[in-house]
């Protein structure tokens, strides 16, 4: 019998190793809703046969000494488990599935370290995730799709893919992803503008009011919004991830003067991903990640076209550096110069000594969805997705956003350590004005 095939940790996937909590798991949710219902049968082959065409996934942490040098991943031919369930539905299924998705990652022992739940007639989509300010009640029958996995091993996109995939096996459609928006292309510049010093510590999330929480499991609050995309003139020098970020920056701006937090500089860390998005794409941990800076001064104004702007220079200038992962700190930090169990503990001391100057949030945009999600006829296409991105201290606090048959589908996640269901409402209000504020009238 052949010895499975193992591939030595990544640094993304050993850091985040090295860093994890059961009580606050790092786990990603991609929620899809789609018009009809699923045959359990006809679903379950076809997530099991994508899986088979995107055989990264299938894979466990392969055991080894303490003394070991390196993290690796043991390739499967097969799952080790089932990985999609359908729990009985009611009116909590779907909240009972969003909460497990927030406070329970699937293990890394067992392959593929993700799991499906499918939520039959999912019901209003408020209970915990919809409305706001221009939300809109879920549909009251369908199917809602929660793919949970477990963020030291893959990202959203690569799953996306997998569920692409598999809507194409279950519907026999073409889910080929759409070609991506044409950008006028521009020299790089030397330099970022508006670059803060990287001594500066940033500002933090102010702490609000966090709900009372039993259980050996806090993991994070969670909710979904559904907004207009933000309209901007033909031609603007900057895209809707720049208007996003604004209204990132501003939010938090306005939520820390709210609570009398100190005037500080703000950096917002941004996931950037160069991947193809056929099914070549590669699958794992695949973005890089870089931080938007800030200053007070710059989000006190009522010129917000010239924010905007500045804002366009500093990422596309960000997007066009060179880059590890995780900055070359972590490169060296992962390096196999000793066991994992030392660098581990390492890689945990130096991440609480550098809590202070860890970025003030983050915003995931995954931008248009590539894919149409076509389960076929029966079932219909995806008409909302939503993404969300771990929300663990010091940060507390990430925004995610995806554009969906035109619409903004808006994620706010939270530490329940930092903040309580309201505080989360009131930031996804914020968000919701802040964004409108950056739009020109159509």
């Amino acid at each position: 019998m052949t010895a499975p095939l193992r591939i030595p940790f990544p640094v993304v996937d050993e850091v985040s190793r090295h860093c994890a909590q059961e009580e606050e798991p790092e786990t990603v949710l991609i929620e899809v809703h789609l018009p009809g219902e699923l045959d359990a049968g006809r679903l379950r082959k076809a997530f099991l046969e994508a899986l088979r065409r995107h055989p990264r996934i299938l894979m466990r942490e392969a055991p080894g000494p303490w003394y070991r040098r390196r993290y690796e991943w043991e390739l499967t031919d097969e799952p080790d488990v089932e990985a999609v369930g359908f729990p009985p539905p009611g009116p909590g299924s779907l909240q009972g599935a969003r909460s497990r998705a927030m406070a329970v990652a699937p293990p890394l022992t067992a392959s593929p370290p993700i799991r499906l739940e499918v939520v039959t007639a999912p019901g209003d989509t408020e209970s915990g995730a919809g409305g706001g300010a221009d939300g809109r009640a879920g549909v009251a029958t369908g199917t809602a799709l929660l793919l949970t996995l477990n963020h030291t091993a893959l990202d959203g996109p690569a799953c996306l893919r997998i569920l692409a995939t598999a809507a194409e096996i279950y519907g026999g459609r073409d889910n080929s992803a759409a070609a991506p928006p044409v950008r006028p292309s521009e020299t790089p510049r030397a330099g970022v503008p508006g670059m803060l010093s990287p001594w500066t510590p940033p500002a933090r999330v102010a702490r609000g009011a966090p709900d009372p929480y039993q259980g050996p499991h806090r993991g994070n609050g969670l909710l979904h919004s559904e907004l207009s995309l933000p309209h901007r003139p033909k031609g603007s020098p900057y895209t809707v991830n720049d208007q996003l970020m604004v209204a990132t920056a501003l939010t938090l701006a306005h939520w820390n003067r709210e609570h009398g937090s100190p005037s500080r500089p703000l950096r917002i860390t941004m996931p950037v991903d160069d991947r193809p998005r056929d099914a070549t794409m590669p699958i794992g941990n695949g973005t890089r990640l870089v931080e938007v800076p800030f200053s007070p001064e710059e989000l006190d104004t009522s010129d917000l076209p010239a924010l905007l702007n500045r804002t366009a220079l500093r990422t596309r200038a960000l997007k066009a550096l060179p880059r590890p992962q995780l900055g070359y700190g972590a490169t060296l930090l992962t390096a196999p110069w000793g066991p994992v169990t030392a660098r581990g503990a390492l890689t945990r001391a130096l991440r609480r000594a550098a809590a202070p100057w860890m970025s003030t949030t983050l915003l995931s945009n995954i931008g248009r969805i590539p894919y149409p999600l076509d389960f076929g006829e029966e079932v219909g296409c995806a008409h909302a997705v939503w993404f969300s991105a771990p929300a663990r201290m010091p940060r507390g606090l990430t925004f995610a956003t995806v554009s969906t048959a035109g619409r903004l589908h808006l994620a706010v996640r939270w530490s329940r350590a930092l903040l309580g269901h309201d505080d989360g409402a009131h930031l996804r209000d914020l968000f919701a004005h802040h964004l409108h504020s950056t739009e020109a009238t159509p």
